[in-house]
């Protein structure tokens, strides 16, 4: 029985650290966004999830799984039919384009459903690193000591990333690590390419720490909470975890508003609202409070905007909401879903099937490789009834977070941080493609994942994850625990 206590927390241990290192080290390279860097946290998520506990889960985290099995196999399906030379259910609608294809070829070949023979395949990586980061996060953050931990990595690994972002941008702006920066000179992207992603994942980490923050505030503060009196009694003499969290609160603030992202820097603050709003939900009165709560956040959040969001400011002033060439992408993307809705043009073919939809109000300039709004390209990939089905599962996710906030007494700080962290990147990728960049996914999907896990009122049932561990073994220390 000892050995069997041993050998199980030793996987615990494997598991769990196998998913804070991808946490922790997938933005850096180059946000992971190359093919070999997909691999290669496939497999480390794959491994992860193999060898985390399974047992004790309750009904509710498993009915869960079991819709996340239902999503995978209707996913595997579109596959089949775009992959397969006699696909079941899919006609070759493309059938015109391979039949041309041929003709200039001199060739024969046979037509599939994917507009790009076998690019599913190669596509592959991305949706499967999303499904493996939310089923780890799940598996190990059903364990409230672990979520914990992960919390910690993500606020943690996030301010070092905003502090490399921040050296870079002022002391070698036109380097992303050893490689020449092509575009976003006078922006702040840290390890990421794009901006937009970098602020993303910036407002992530601001949304964590600073629930990291509200949580040790609570602690100083009496019950119940006296808002008028925590400035003085912080101010006066504020303890070291504060100063610590406040610090990298602002530090991944300051990132956030020198990428200079419109959009992920407003949902940023929106998300930041959420957060507060839901962590002290039960320290505000009924409904004054709640007004009072959201006049005031927003206030901040408006200060905040206008001394440190230059950058953001003067692309609202010059730029206005929205780019018509991202509108007029939509609309040919809307074209593409209307000629392919059931099975799509294949998994990663967006860039191959874009150009003949693309509209004339659009510059030449620049190629599109991405939608821009990762809704509609799926549906233009893999058709509607996926898109949709994707989309109820988000509405179940949002739903068991919210319920999470509502019942949870202890560990609340997890499931109010999915909730946020899950609201900024799910309206982020309808206006970008902010969730098909590993670096970035693996993060969120993994926290969501933690968030769900936690959304369940004290389930005896479940077995700590700490519990197989042996009496006499070692937990390893959490990651910043001079905030905890």
């Amino acid at each position: 029985m000892t050995q069997q206590r041993v050998r199980a927390g030793g996987l615990v241990r494997i598991a769990s650290w196998l998913l804070f290192a991808a946490i922790a080290i997938a933005p850096l390279p180059f946000g992971s966004y190359e093919g070999t860097a997909v691999a290669f946290w496939c497999m480390v998520l794959g491994v992860c999830l193999v060898i985390a506990p399974m047992r004790g889960l309750g009904a509710g985290r498993l009915a869960l799984a079991g819709a996340a099995a239902i999503v995978v196999a209707a996913y595997g399906l579109v596959l089949h039919e775009q992959l397969a030379e006699h696909p079941w259910l899919a006609v070759a609608t493309s059938a015109s384009i391979w039949q041309e294809a041929q003709q200039a070829s001199g060739m024969t070949l046979s037509p599939s459903v994917s507009i790009a023979r076998n690019q599913p395949w190669f596509e592959l990586g991305r949706p499967l690193v999303c499904v493996l980061a939310i089923a780890c996060g799940f598996l190990v953050g059903a364990d409230d000591g672990r979520a914990r931990q992960l919390i910690k990595v993500i606020a943690w690994s996030g301010g070092a990333y905003a502090a490399y972002g921040i050296l870079a941008y002022f002391f070698d702006p036109t380097h992303i690590l050893w490689r020449d920066k092509q575009a976003y000179l006078g922006s702040v992207t840290g390890t990421f390419i794009n901006r937009n992603t970098a602020a993303a994942y910036f407002g992530s980490c601001a949304i964590v720490w600073s629930l990291l923050l509200w949580q040790r505030v609570r602690r100083e503060m009496p019950r119940p909470l006296v808002w008028k009196a925590i400035p003085e009694r912080l101010f006066s003499a504020a303890p070291k975890g504060i100063i610590i969290a406040s610090a990298m609160l602002l530090l991944c603030l300051v990132a956030l508003f020198m990428t200079g992202s419109r959009g992920a820097t407003v949902l940023s603050l929106l998300a930041l609202i959420v957060a507060f709003i839901a962590y002290f939900r039960r320290d505000l009165p009924r409904w004054s409070g709640l007004v009072t709560a959201l006049a005031a956040s927003g206030a901040v959040a408006l200060i905040l905007l206008q001394l440190i969001g230059g950058s953001v400011n003067a692309r609202f002033n010059t730029q206005g909401l929205a780019d018509e060439g991202r509108l007029e992408t939509y609309r040919a993307t809307l074209r593409m879903i209307a000629a392919h809705p059931w099975f799509g043009t294949g998994q990663g073919t967006f860039a191959y099937a874009f150009p003949a939809y693309r509209s004339t109000n659009v510059s030449v300039w620049g190629v599109w490789d991405k939608a821009h709004n990762t809704l509609l390209e799926i549906a233009a990939d893999m058709g509607v009834p996926i898109a949709a089905l994707i989309v109820i599962v988000w509405i179940v996710i949002f739903a068991v977070l919210v319920r999470g906030t509502l019942v949870r007494q202890r560990g609340l700080i997890v499931p109010v941080a999915a909730l946020a962290v899950a609201a900024l990147a799910v309206l982020h990728s309808l206006i970008d493609f902010t969730l098909q960049i590993p670096g970035y996914s693996i993060v969120a999907l993994s926290l969501i994942g933690a968030g769900l896990a936690r959304s369940f009122p004290g389930d005896r049932s479940q077995k700590s994850l700490d519990s197989m561990l042996p009496r006499s073994g070692v937990v390893p220390k959490s990651v910043g625990s001079t905030i905890s």
